[in-house]
């Protein structure tokens, strides 16, 4: 019995992960059975090839690293969580949260190609992911859609009250600007739901975005 898989997309510094929490707890205090996935899994060493490539150790830029290359070094991490982890709740009906999936990938890395050849590179991801990998596909994705600059701030002030260092994908405006731009033309295509981060410039409260959220996936789960 196949299970539900529900994505949260976003550029970085949209606050996926702050949602996936939120909306975990919201479907567990209703009884459903779920849990949370991220990617990528820092630490296993199916995720180590991904980790390298962000923390510049091929290249200190995203273009020095092809999106056909940097897309398999993500794939094979979810591949193996996927036989690891997650596979037998998924396949045994549970609703699996999963913040970012092949669609950071699609993201992430058509935004490096010209327009012409993103619709090519996407279908070869899509492919390779849901059909080569046998991966699922999602059932819903929900985009989180936060302008790059109120983005940039908020991930300024992590960095600040974590002492964390920024990948090479945090720290590069124009890339990140690509991506959202490239990300609103994959949403568009793919059906997916979008839900606007901000007003005016300034981030909506974690809280109004998440209820917005809850009432997609709660849609999605009742027609599944």
């Amino acid at each position: 019995m196949r299970g539900t898989l529900i994505v949260l997309e976003g550029t970085d510094g949209s606050g996926k992960a702050t949602q996936a929490g939120l909306l975990l707890q919201s479907l567990e205090a209703r009884g459903i059975s779920c849990r949370e996935i991220d990617f990528p899994r820092y630490g296993s060493p199916f995720a180590e090839p991904a980790n390298l490539y962000l923390h510049g150790a091929l290249g200190g830029k995203p273009g020095d690293v092809n999106a056909c290359a940097a897309s398999v070094m993500f794939a094979v991490d979810r591949f193996a969580s996927y036989k690891e982890d997650w596979g037998g709740f998924y396949e045994s009906g549970g609703v699996v949260v999963a913040n970012r999936y092949t669609t950071s990938n699609a993201v992430h890395q058509a935004s490096k190609l010209p327009d012409g050849e993103r619709q090519d590179f996407l279908n070869w991801l899509f492919d390779l992911e849901y059909r080569r990998l046998g991966l699922p596909e999602p059932d819903l994705v929900v985009y989180l859609d936060m302008p790059t600059e109120t983005a940039n701030r908020l991930m300024r002030r992590r960095e600040a009250e974590t002492r964390s260092q920024a990948d090479i994908h945090e720290r590069d405006g124009d890339y990140l600007r690509r991506c959202r731009e490239c990300a609103g033309e994959i949403a568009r295509a793919q059906g997916w739901a979008v839900v606007n981060c901000a007003g005016e410039g300034a981030p909506r409260p974690p809280g109004d975005i998440h209820r917005e959220v809850l009432s997609i996936v709660l849609d999605c789960l009742s027609c599944g």
